[in-house]
């Protein structure tokens, strides 16, 4: 039944219904570049392969087969829902940002300067610390809940910020459209923390890496390592011009 109807449909294609085909394989690619690399992909390839195995077994007249397999496909759109929650959410956020001016400092590599410059001496000092530069996704709903500032990005404000034994120490500091715009905030931590041996910091940073794309720093507390988190990856025992070089590559 399945394939005869899609016989049929190919039997009846026009220029509306190639364009209409090309536009939602387009969909379909940009939705896999955006969860590539994360737990949600290996989801996808399953009901994909359950997909095929849904139009092989109707193709095989595998009756008991192709039943319970659609019924499966009956409930497929709760079930990309339920699984895909974060990425939907992630790439509605995307979707939202695009539609506003992306603010672009005039003097980046400055901005980008300071904040190197800052995480090198909390590295020698071992001072714990947890950077989150904002990007296409607004983080306004981290900076709304904790404490707003408005401060332009300097090595001394950071180090001020991050003194050990003072209010701010613990949290983020969130750096948006060039300034820092929020300090003492605090991120969701990755679902499997089990398969992520790592501190509160990089946890942290993996967890709003997952959420957003923004770029996060982390500087250990225990041994002035420095780390990066993007996409949901934590690039650890970077130095000064790996950091910068990193930083460059995100255009931060």
């Amino acid at each position: 039944m399945v394939i005869e109807n899609i016989l049929n449909a190919f039997a009846k294609f026009n220029l509306k219904d190639i364009l209409d085909v090309f536009f939602l394989f387009l969909l379909i690619y940009y939705l896999l570049l955006l969860i590539k690399g994360t737990k949600s992909y290996q989801m996808a390839l399953g009901l994909m392969l359950i997909g095929c195995c849904a139009l092989l077994a109707e193709l095989l007249k595998l009756t008991a087969f192709a039943f319970i397999l659609n019924k499966f496909l009956t409930y497929l759109i709760f079930a990309i829902i339920i699984l895909f929650q974060g990425e939907l959410r992630k790439i509605l956020a995307a979707i939202g940002s695009k539609l506003r001016t992306r603010f672009i400092p005039t003097e980046i590599s400055l901005i980008r300067d300071e904040i190197v410059n800052a995480v090198m001496a909390m590295s020698l000092g071992k001072i714990g610390a947890l950077i989150a530069i904002e990007k296409e996704i607004k983080l306004k709903s981290y900076i709304d809940k904790h404490i707003k500032l408005d401060a332009l990005v300097s090595k001394d404000m950071l180090l001020t910020i991050f003194s050990p034994n003072t209010p701010l120490h613990d949290g983020a500091v969130i750096i948006s459209e060039g300034r820092i715009a929020a300090a003492n905030c605090f991120f969701p931590y990755p679902p499997l923390l089990e398969l992520t041996p790592a501190g509160g910091r990089h946890l942290a940073a993996i967890g709003i890496s997952q959420e957003t794309d923004c770029i996060t720093i982390v500087v250990s507390e225990q041994t002035g390592k420095i780390s990066l988190a993007a996409k949901g990856e934590l690039i650890r025992g970077l130095d000064r011009e790996g950091l910068k070089n990193r930083l460059k590559f995100f255009k931060i």
